[in-house]
């Protein structure tokens, strides 16, 4: 046998052993845990298994036929309230009604080394990776039917995929990808026109581009959703300035500052209507194997911090991290309060609050659209749940009730894929289905509007003594301690 034909033996034989690799580490480890298992207050936690290329299991996306719909949990009905959407992802309910809706998706990416290779090719492959539509569509139901049979298309120049909308003083507030924008916009305006007002600038770009928003109950604040460039800071920590975090913008002052951090991807946000606290969805850390690391529900305090990238649920460390972690970070590091299950990817949330139409059995707790995952086998999430809080204000350690489900076939295929939820001003639940192009209209056939929930009273100090504040020490003639010992 001559040098070149062992030479290239030798070269096919090495293309084998990468190629066998590639495709082993493609297909992953299956997960060992339910899903269950990894939701809830004490998720299980597995052992981390660091990955060089992340386990991949897709869905091809398929859409839905004409008269099919996800499946309701008994008591619920589930209809059409809008399709033939471009990418839907956020839904927002003005006052008068009218609901909005983001058609949206990600600025041109950056593909960047294998992983980003590997990203590129999956958001090719289950229809999201083409360019944003970068338009607001507003639907109405004037009849009240359940049914919008008006749309109107708004577009406008400033528009560069915008995700997060809110309504305050006759301005519609639009968070771009790199922007907060406010536009001159009045009730029952069917065109977004004019020059916007530029309220903040955001990290642009990044692997999570979507930035959500909500404004405080008395419209003084504006909360604003950042989450990473990366997914544990492989690019450097200094790329994550102002990322993976939860910002407050102040209308008065005209300025915004970092409410909460160590958030890796948080999305939707809602106030809890017993406690009055602000929550949020948080998409967690990939390549750690299907059962790592559980996405999370969980209240966010003013000031708290959830570890990301050096920590994961209170006091995991990430060894992965090159990164420098903080010093003394594990004591202040808070646990989320709730396990949605690893890689469904949680997008909307919303409280059950009062007026809604979901009756008795869907009160008390936070409705969530899981979006589904693309790196855990078998596939997760693809559905809507509902997480059940006590009336204090405290989520309950039952897993999560299904909402909505069907949107994953028996062999894996996605008719659709749950983005966000919000509630229509009748009291029905919307749920956006980005991949369907369908809002879908949910409520309970005869349920009663739920009644107003009145929150808990609020705790404040208690008020300070009066005095001078100083404390002056006199000697007292009485005391054995004065009298002379014998």
């Amino acid at each position: 046998m001559t040098l070149l034909k062992k030479l290239l033996i030798a070269l096919l034989v090495i293309v084998a052993i990468i190629a066998a690799w590639v495709a082993w580490s493609i297909h992953g480890s299956p997960a060992e845990y339910t899903l269950n298992e990894t939701s809830g207050p004490k998720p299980k936690l597995a052992r981390p298994d660091g990955q060089t290329i992340p386990t991949i299991k897709t869905a091809d996306p398929i859409g839905w036929k004409d008269g099919e719909a996800p499946v309701a949990a008994q008591g619920l009905q589930v209809t059409r309230f809008a399709d033939k959407l471009d990418h839907p992802r956020t839904v927002v309910t003005l006052p008068n009604g009218d609901v909005l809706v983001a058609e949206t998706n990600s600025p041109p990416r950056k593909v960047e080394g294998i992983t980003g290779v590997v990203m590129g090719y999956l958001f090719k492959k289950v229809g999201a990776g083409g360019p944003s539509p970068n338009k607001i569509v507003l639907l109405r139901d004037g009849d009240g039917d359940g049914k919008a049979e008006q749309r109107f298309v708004m577009e406008n120049p400033a528009l560069d995929s915008p995700f997060g909308m809110a309504f305050r003083d006759g301005r519609l507030l639009v968070a771009n990808h790199n922007a907060v924008l406010s536009f001159p916009y009045e009730l029952g305006q069917t065109a977004l026109t004019g020059s916007p007002e530029k309220l903040m600038d955001l990290p642009g770009g990044g692997n999570h581009w979507a930035r959500n928003l909500l404004l405080a109950p008395d419209g003084s604040k504006l909360f604003v959703t950042v989450g990473s460039a990366s997914n544990i800071a492989e690019e450097g920590i200094d790329t994550e300035y102002r990322r993976a975090s939860i910002h407050q913008y102040d209308f008065a002052k005209k300025k915004s500052f970092e409410y909460a951090g160590g958030l890796r991807n948080p999305n939707g946000l809602d106030f809890n209507p017993y406690s009055e606290e602000l929550w949020t969805v948080v998409n967690e850390r990939d390549m750690l194997g299907s059962d790592l690391v559980p996405d999370y529900l969980t209240n966010v305090p003013f000031g708290a911090n959830y570890g990301w990238p050096w920590v994961y649920w209170k006091n995991n460390i990430d060894q992965r991290v090159t990164a420098p972690m903080p010093e003394y970070m594990l004591d202040y590091v808070r646990k989320p309060e709730y396990g949605l299950g690893a890689h469904t990817a949680p997008l909307g949330l919303a409280f059950a609050k009062g007026g809604n139409l979901m009756g008795d059995k869907f009160q008390q707790g936070a409705f969530v659209a899981r979006h589904g995952s693309w790196n855990r086998r078998p596939l997760s999430g693809y559905d809507v749940v509902f997480v059940k809080f006590d009336t204090r204000g405290n989520v309950l350690p039952n897993p999560p009730v299904p909402v909505l489900t069907g949107f994953l076939t028996d062999d894996d295929k996605a008719r659709g894929r749950p983005t966000w939820v919000a509630f229509a001003k009748d009291g029905a639940l919307l749920v956006s289905d980005d991949t369907g192009g369908v809002i879908w209209r949910v409520s309970a056939p005869g349920a009663k509007p739920a009644a107003a929930i009145t929150p808990l009273p609020t705790r404040t100090a208690p008020p300070q003594p009066k005095g001078t504040g100083k404390f002056i020490m006199k000697p007292n003639a009485d005391s054995d301690l004065m009298k002379p010992q014998q």
